[in-house]
């Protein structure tokens, strides 16, 4: 049988979620307490990777296990073995043919930044120190919707196949004292979300212009771009998966 299991993090004390040597991440964490609470290794295969210090409301797994299980006690019993920073929220059944990271149709990223000090955010949100105009800003990231191809936005020297993504929403908004960036797309590259603010940035502070913004995408040069900004305001929120695959 194959189960999703929905996770929430504080990608603060992680190297990401992926597995790699000589560092701990989410995902070995996770497996961990599930080879503790099974009583046998689990595989667990995430729906992508979120970088070091990025935080998660919603990273979805799958992995496989010979019987069924009671979802219920399982998500009790992982979470009193797993660290404070991270949660387990479900574990549903899915059909065998299932995938966490293929069979996803979109996924969801928030990036928080704040302009005025403010205790509570720190390490949990970006702060910038110069006033923005999210109006330019706005403009600039809804023109991601006319643009496929995001090399330009994209880490350099990674084994992707393709830099094109389809993006369906890319906008800021301000909530109290916070201003929250949210893009959603079918599929994202590494680093593109951190890149993509770091620009929109630059329009904001009148450093470059609406047209710049879509002519740095069109170079496909990540050197044309902004740089990458902090990590600890990025935030894996959703991902969205076909109603036919649940059970």
């Amino acid at each position: 049988m194959r189960y999703f299991i929905y996770i929430a993090y504080n990608g603060t004390n992680y190297h990401g979620w992926q597995i790699q040597p000589n560092a701990v991440t989410v995902q070995e964490t996770v497996g961990q307490a599930m080879s503790v609470v099974l009583g046998s290794n689990v595989e667990i295969t995430g729906a992508g990777r979120t970088d070091t210090g990025v935080h998660a409301r919603t990273m979805t797994a799958h992995f496989d296990l010979t019987k069924r299980i009671d979802e219920a006690n399982l998500v009790k019993r992982l979470n009193s073995l797993l660290p404070a920073d991270i949660a387990v929220y479900k574990i549903v059944e899915v059909i065998p043919e299932a995938h966490a990271r293929f069979s996803a149709m979109s996924r969801t990223y928030e990036y928080l930044l704040y302009l005025d000090k403010n205790p509570f955010l720190r390490g949990l949100a970006y702060r910038h120190y110069r006033d923005l105009d999210f109006e330019k800003m706005n403009i600039a990231a809804n023109k991601m919707r006319d643009y496929t191809d995001f090399t330009s936005f994209a880490k350099l020297h990674t084994d992707t196949r393709t830099n094109n993504c389809t993006v369906s929403k890319a906008e800021w908004h301000k909530q109290d004292n916070i201003w929250i960036f949210t893009i959603v797309a079918d599929r994202f590259l590494r680093d593109m979300v951190r890149a993509t603010v770091g620009t929109l940035i630059l329009v904001g502070e009148g450093r470059i212009t609406v047209d710049d913004f879509c002519r740095i995408i069109e170079a496909k040069d990540r050197q044309k771009a902004g740089q990458s900004i902090d990590a600890q305001g990025l935030y894996l929120t959703d991902i969205q998966y076909p109603k036919e695959i649940f059970l």
